[in-house]
């Protein structure tokens, strides 16, 4: 269905070694990372952090393209899987105290200076593509979802084999969970028009390292012909 290069064109030595894959639907899962309202709107947490310290203006591309692509490719996806009654796994990111005391040294800043931790607005999945019914939403402390969660557990009842992700920021808890993932010995797609970044140049980064040897780099209208084929 796909080759090495995935859609950023990235091919070399390495790349030439990983494994290509078509996508079975029915152990296929789509993972959805930290849409929340935290990092994911420019009216509360970072965005309404930055726009009071006047520097509005650093956030404007990722805003733009979480609200112009990330998003609507996104509900097109959900509706997809939902179509078919396939699994969706939806991860979070935040502290689960109100003193961010659960949260180490690398995320406990962050995490405070945009509200995010359960039960404040920020903590929320954006309204547009929230869970319905049994999808699962498992909280993450790390960047990874993977490193103090039990979603490898919750896939593995799933039967699932094949990880399609998306979400924010590419280079960061997106990469990192799909890097863990592979290693977890899971097939992994990354749909580069369903995620976003803080810039174009840190977004490319992610879909030229993927293709070497840790997944597929594929859209979202490849991701809905190959389930709508399946």
């Amino acid at each position: 269905m796909a080759n090495n290069a995935g859609t950023s064109g990235a091919t070399d030595y390495v790349a030439a070694f990983t494994p290509t894959f078509d996508i079975d639907s029915q152990d296929a899962c789509l993972v959805l990372v930290d849409l929340q309202y935290a990092t994911g709107s420019p009216d509360h947490g970072l965005g309404a952090k930055l726009a009071r310290e006047g520097r509005a203006a650093e956030s404007v591309y990722r805003f733009e393209r979480i609200a112009s692509t990330v998003l609507p490719n996104v509900q097109r996806l959900l509706e997809a899987f939902r179509e078919k009654n396939l699994r969706v796994l939806y991860f979070t990111y935040g502290a689960e105290t109100q003193d961010y005391s659960d949260l180490g040294p690398m995320m406990k800043e962050l995490c405070r200076g945009t509200l995010n931790r359960v039960g404040t607005r920020e903590h929320e999945i954006i309204d547009e593509i929230k869970p319905v019914g049994d999808e699962r939403v498992v909280n993450k402390l790390t960047p990874s979802g993977f490193t103090a969660s039990p979603a490898d557990l919750i896939l593995r009842a799933y039967n699932t084999n094949t990880l399609i992700f998306a979400g924010v920021s590419t280079n960061m808890c997106v990469e990192h969970t799909l890097r863990d993932a592979a290693d977890r010995g899971y097939q992994c797609i990354l749909v580069e028009d369903a995620c976003g970044a803080d810039s174009q140049e840190m977004h490319d980064a992610t879909l030229r390292v993927i293709p070497r040897l840790y997944g597929q780099v594929l859209s979202t209208d490849d991701v809905l012909a190959a389930i709508a084929g399946a």
